[in-house]
């Protein structure tokens, strides 16, 4: 089942609220919110070293069914299978 772009846009928001990229060894400050395991957002523009990974402790991880790690520099979830 496809999801509209209205969905889309509310489901980014539930995770940016959940989100703890933030907190990460490998964050860069450089004005991203973080949510790089959605595939709206994907990885980040200014992170280039992984530095260490927190994603499979975020509650987005679990909520989503996630597998991977590094969504910062790898991709989305998505972008990652």
């Amino acid at each position: 089942m496809e999801v509209g772009p209205g969905e889309m846009e509310e489901r980014e928001k539930i995770v940016l609220s959940m989100c703890t990229c933030k907190s990460c060894p490998s964050f860069e400050d450089c004005g991203e919110n973080g949510g790089f395991c959605f595939p709206t957002i994907g990885k980040s523009s200014c992170i280039k070293t992984e530095n260490g990974c927190i994603c499979g402790g975020c509650p987005v991880y679990e909520k989503m069914g996630l597998k991977n790690i590094y969504f910062c520099i790898r991709g989305s979830e998505k972008e990652q299978s």
